[in-house]
């Protein structure tokens, strides 16, 4: 099943829709979306490393776009639109502990970690910053540098190191999708059993 997903993201993130793709997925993961931008950034880049810079500005411009939207949406439509997002995602705990928790600090670390990392996942960052109204220029500087930051290293990564890599996981992809599997079974227990 991996395989096959990994092959067809592949040959997809070749096609001539893709960066209007990532485009799309990049926006939407900053606010309402839960599959990071990762997923067909990194088989684009890998696929046509020559465009990897112009996939990492469209990656990066359209995250800030779609962060502004999800502070957008906390500030002026939580109780309508995130809420239910939110609670449908299962994470409305997390985001009433991180509400309890915020202060300029906190929320611009919380930006800077989940631009990178996506811990907390931006989604939520975005849409508690809106709630809280967090300087919208603060936060627009913020996920410039971290989402940008993400994007453009990635790029370089990949643009670098990204064929040693990508037959490195043709070699052993069996290895790293029951890796992959066994991970998120645990992250899944984690969470619910603790």
């Amino acid at each position: 099943m991996f395989r096959k997903l990994y092959t067809w993201t592949l040959k997809w993130a070749a096609s001539r829709h893709a960066a209007k793709a990532l485009g799309a997925v990049s926006f939407v993961e900053s606010s309402v979306f839960p599959i990071p931008a990762d997923v067909l950034f990194i088989p684009m880049v890998l696929a046509k490393p020559e465009t990897a810079w112009r996939l990492a500005t469209i990656a990066s411009i359209t995250s800030v776009l779609g962060g502004i939207f999800g502070w957008m949406i906390g500030h002026f439509a939580f109780d309508l639109i995130a809420e239910p997002l939110l609670t449908f995602y299962g994470k409305m705990e997390a985001f009433a502990a991180l509400k309890e928790a915020t202060g300029t600090g906190t929320i611009l670390l919380m930006l800077v970690t989940s631009g990178f990392s996506h811990l907390p996942p931006m989604k939520v960052v975005t849409i508690l910053s809106g709630l809280v109204s967090f300087d919208l220029t603060l936060f627009i500087l913020s996920a410039i540098v971290a989402r940008g930051g993400r994007f453009f290293l990635l790029a370089w990564l990949l643009k670098s190191y990204g064929k040693p890599m990508a037959e490195f996981v043709e070699r052993r992809f069996t290895l790293i999708a029951a890796g992959l599997l066994v991970a998120l079974v645990a992250v899944w227990a984690a969470l619910n059993l603790i």
